[in-house]
């Protein structure tokens, strides 16, 4: 009964087992309900079932982090991350992390700053809205930090090295002008990466990258290839699954 149960909440008996062996870095999106029409709601965690995650990763004594501590291997640690930039993270997340002292990391498409999700507008999804300058501002003002997602969030892999090195090269530029504070970490637009990209991102002086490759973290895991979590059960990680292979047999 209790593996039954366990694949359907936050941190069941697999996740904590996993979560013991390295450092965890969970990948959200939104703080919000799923907007109707998303063509993946397994993007949105509700802000209370996002209140519940951080409580339970407290319960079982995992201590907030950054990814400034990498390559150290602190287990025991947890670090918790965004993708994109969408308002709904400041709307319904900044006050639950302050509450339960967490600090986390919003990784920012720069060209896209106070604008929309134009990368998943073009393949049918729902418009939302991104953080714009002063909801930034606010943000960093709050104690959390802000990384570098590309430029315009194009998959790295699929562009010349000219094209990676302005995605990669210039969206630090821009968001250190801007703000006034060192970027030094980086996140691949899907999770897409190979070596030329990874090498770039070295180059342009990130200390760290992560990836969307499951997994937690220690002292021999690459700095720029950091694994990262989806905050899912594991009966929702099947069901994300599933829903992204259907996906892709209707366009076929």
């Amino acid at each position: 009964m209790l593996g039954w149960f366990s694949n359907r909440i936050f941190l069941g008996a697999a996740q904590r087992r996993l979560v013991r062996c390295g450092v965890p870095i969970f990948a959200y999106h939104k703080i919000a309900e799923p907007t109707a029409g998303t063509r993946d709601p397994f993007l949105y965690v509700s802000p209370k079932r996002f209140e519940a995650q951080l409580t339970a990763l407290k319960a079982i004594s995992l201590n907030p982090g950054t990814l400034d501590e990498f390559p150290k291997n602190d287990k025991g640690r947890v670090m918790i991350t965004f993708d994109d930039g969408f308002t709904s993270v400041m709307r319904n997340g900044l006050e639950i992390l302050s509450r339960h002292k967490f600090h986390a990391i919003e990784f920012l498409v720069a060209g896209s700053v106070g604008k929309q999700n134009h990368w998943d507008i073009a393949k049918g999804d729902v418009p939302e809205q991104l953080m714009d300058e002063s909801q930034i501002r606010e943000w960093l003002s709050a104690g959390h930090q802000i990384g570098s997602h590309s430029m315009t969030h194009r998959n790295l892999r699929h562009l010349d090295r000219a094209e990676m090195r302005d995605e990669i090269f210039g969206s630090k530029k821009f968001l250190e002008d801007r703000f006034g504070i060192k970027v030094n970490h980086f996140c691949y637009p899907y999770g897409s990466w190979n070596e030329t990209v990874r090498n770039l991102v070295v180059e342009a002086g990130y200390s760290t990258a992560c990836t969307l490759e499951f997994g937690v973290n220690d002292a021999k895991t690459p700095p720029h290839e950091l694994r990262r979590i989806y905050p899912l059960s594991s009966g929702e990680m099947l069901r994300k699954i599933a829903h992204r292979l259907a996906r892709r047999i209707l366009r076929r």
